[in-house]
């Protein structure tokens, strides 16, 4: 039977599982750096015209055809300066994150390609461009993850083990993902605080989810300056990491983008939080694949017949 999406309500309800975090961590904590710019639709790339959402110009209406150059300059912003300042803040720090990167952008960025083999963090793939998948048909779906792969094996070398497309997946993208192989998890899910298990064409899946809720895109709307941003963010930490200390540990995503988090007055919220959670104990702040990797081994796979 091919895999069909299905609805879930019910999830682990009252009755959470316990992580068992390593040593024995209140709260999982993992920073997603998007790294988009250069594969975003464009002119150039055959769209006809020149995305600017979650930039500066997100707030007039999108130039329905030829260039922006405005909105260009402010996805090269991200990449010629913004990534930079977001990779200081965790290494100067000596923290871990995640890059949610499109593989065309380190194709064309060789410089943060490198920086990313370098780092010993991971790379979970953002799909060969930032594109909408879920307006894709099945054969350019499955064509386009399997040349994102093949492209980030080329430019650093890293095979991703976790898969996320742009901010929706397709009907399709599961299915597919699973059958490229080579992924342990992927992360196109919002519904839950904690990683879990489906069935895939009779095969265990695993799925870590992500959250908008902590993304800066908020500086776009609720969130207009640095304290706005950390204030939300901690606040939603905070109540994690009580739950945590009462004995139901769960995990948070906080998203960021060179273009948005990279400027710096915006930078300055970020790292205000990464100050406030490294001075607490019992903080795990980790790359997304250790989370995968720790929930196989800590709570494996129980069998066929979860969402088949």
């Amino acid at each position: 039977m091919t895999y069909q999406v299905k609805r879930d309500f019910v999830g682990y309800g009252r009755h959470t599982p316990d992580p068992r975090w390593p040593n024995a961590a209140r709260i999982a904590v993992n920073f997603v750096l998007n790294v988009e710019e250069g594969s975003e639709p464009s002119v150039q790339d055959g769209e006809g015209f020149t995305e600017n959402n979650l930039t500066e110009a997100a707030a007039r209406a999108q130039i329905p055809r030829g260039r922006d150059l405005a909105a260009e300059g402010m996805f090269e912003y991200g990449s010629r300066a913004g990534f930079w300042r977001i990779l200081r803040a965790f290494e100067d720090r000596k923290l871990p994150l995640t890059f949610f990167a499109c593989a065309l952008a380190l194709e064309r960025n060789p410089p943060i390609a490198e920086a990313i083999r370098d780092s010993g963090m991971d790379i979970c793939s953002h799909g060969w461009r930032w594109v909408k998948h879920y307006e894709m048909d099945e054969a350019e779906e499955r064509s386009q993850i399997a040349r994102a792969v093949a492209s980030f094996k080329a430019t650093t070398g890293m095979t991703p083990e976790g898969w996320y497309c742009r901010y929706g997946p397709s009907v399709n993208t599961r299915r597919l993902v699973a059958e490229h192989g080579g992924f342990l998890y992927d992360s196109d899910y919002y519904g839950d605080e904690l990683p879990h298990w489906v069935t895939v064409q009779g095969s265990p899946h695993l799925v870590v989810p992500y959250t908008m809720t902590t993304n800066d895109a908020r500086h776009f709307g609720a969130a207009t300056t640095a304290d706005d941003w950390f204030h939300f963010c901690r606040d939603h930490f905070d109540v994690l990491y009580a739950e945590g200390a009462a004995g139901r540990p769960l995990m948070m995503s906080i998203g960021l983008h060179s273009r948005i988090t990279g400027q710096p007055a915006r930078a300055a919220g970020l790292h205000r939080l990464l100050d406030h959670m490294a001075a607490k104990e019992g903080v795990w702040i980790t790359r997304r694949i250790d989370i995968a990797r720790h929930w196989v081994a800590t709570h494996p796979y129980p069998g066929r017949g979860l969402n088949e």
